[in-house]
């Protein structure tokens, strides 16, 4: 944990790292990274910008996946991203069904919470990459600023930064904030 609150990048999974699924990633062979994010996550680990991925798994708390499947899925996905010259600072998942109305479903802040005392964050310096409108309501909720993956064209609120991938927010994150003294996590 770094000495001072460093800002961070907050990272949707689904949407923004691998190609949503209408049924849900169940294994690796469904899993698909989407072009530039590898190269993404490596700039950004130039950049010494902690990434911390928050995702809401349903599929698990519906039986659709295990918990040791998303943990598989997670673990390669993870050396992909070593393997390629980025890094993941840490995963927070929340694994419950939607209607179990759990404190850590995004868009609930809980997880952001949480990755902020375990790894040192400076929530309001952060921002949070997501491709939905709970995205955007989990970030701000946890006093980040939200970033969209908006590859739809579709109109947002004025204060929400659009973007077509992954790609350009890292370029947006670098003039937004240029983390130093970062300590490895």
């Amino acid at each position: 944990m770094a000495d001072r609150p460093v800002p961070a990048v907050f990272l949707d999974r689904d949407g923004v790292i691998n190609r949503r699924r209408p049924d849900h990633d169940k294994n690796w062979d469904e899993f698909e990274f989407l072009p530039g994010v590898l190269r993404a996550l490596a700039e950004l680990r130039a950049m010494n910008a902690p990434v911390v991925v928050i995702t809401n798994q349903g599929a698990v708390g519906r039986g659709l996946i295990s918990a040791d499947q998303l943990r598989d899925i997670h673990c390669r996905m993870l050396r992909a991203i070593e393997a390629a010259g980025g890094h993941v600072s840490a995963i927070y998942t929340c694994p419950h069904a939607p209607a179990d109305g759990c404190a850590c479903r995004k868009p609930k802040p809980a997880l952001f919470h949480q990755a902020s005392r375990d790894l040192g964050i400076d929530l309001p310096r952060s921002v949070m990459i997501g491709d939905s409108p709970t995205d955007v309501e989990a970030g701000r909720a946890a006093g980040c600023r939200p970033i969209l993956v908006n590859d739809s064209g579709a109109p947002v609120d004025a204060d929400v930064l659009a973007v077509n991938d992954l790609v350009e927010a890292a370029r947006i994150w670098r003039t937004l904030s240029v983390p130093a003294g970062v300590a490895s996590c």
